[in-house]
């Protein structure tokens, strides 16, 4: 078994190394069709149980999407409520990001469900009813350790948010009182960039450094 570094011991190799993977963690929106080795894949799913949780209620559901049945569901849900969020809506940006989504959706081998459980929190102390969402907080953090394994594998993700989750946990036949926290599409990229694909291809910018108050 491999000795954990000690504290603050990480050498500068590893730390420009890491760096550079958040510069490469990117929202993929293009994926080969080829499947996810399995081994690679298993050692990412591991990034869950090392995530951090409120009490240590580890609260995510992950929901493989591997039947054809449930692909098409979660594939007919986007693109019902993609087309209202796009009721009147014009210009090419919104409509390409649109597109680009549902290509993901479309090609991507390996696709999760992942839900934040209500009940996580049943038999532990501590009292989480003054931090409203905290749970969806966890599973937030949990995805964001998959992602970058993902991404030290060469691995691509895709996160999804127009989903109409009431209507997914329907067709998946999945408790109600669970709450969607993403749809992730995952495979091997078709193309990389160190740069967000909004920021390619002139949307938006990316801040240059984080806000921070002092008071």
């Amino acid at each position: 078994m491999t000795k954990p570094a000690a504290l603050g011991q990480f050498s500068a190799a590893f730390r420009n190394d890491f760096a550079e993977l958040l510069r490469w963690r990117r929202d993929v929106r293009s994926f080969r069709t080829d499947p996810v080795d399995d081994a690679a894949l298993a050692r990412c799913l591991d990034a869950f149980t090392l995530a951090p949780s409120v009490s240590l209620s580890q609260p995510w559901r992950i929901v493989a999407l591997s039947s054809e049945t449930a692909r098409t569901a979660a594939l007919e849900n986007y693109k019902t409520f993609n087309a209202a969020a796009l009721a009147g809506t014009e210009g090419e940006a919104a409509q390409s990001f649109a597109s680009q989504k549902l290509k993901g959706l479309e090609d991507a081998p390996v696709q999760y469900a992942v839900f934040s459980d209500e009940s996580a929190t049943h038999g532990h102390p501590l009292d989480l009813s003054a931090i409203p969402r905290v749970l969806e907080y966890s599973v937030a953090a949990a995805i964001m350790q998959f992602w970058l394994a993902l991404r030290a594998e060469g691995i691509g993700l895709g996160w999804v948010s127009r989903l109409d989750q009431s209507r997914l946990k329907a067709d998946l036949d999945l408790a109600q009182s669970w709450t969607l926290v993403g749809y992730l599409c995952v495979g091997y990229p078709t193309q990389d960039s160190a740069l967000p694909e909004l920021q390619v291809q002139g949307h938006e910018e990316r801040a240059a450094c984080p806000v921070v108050l002092e008071l």
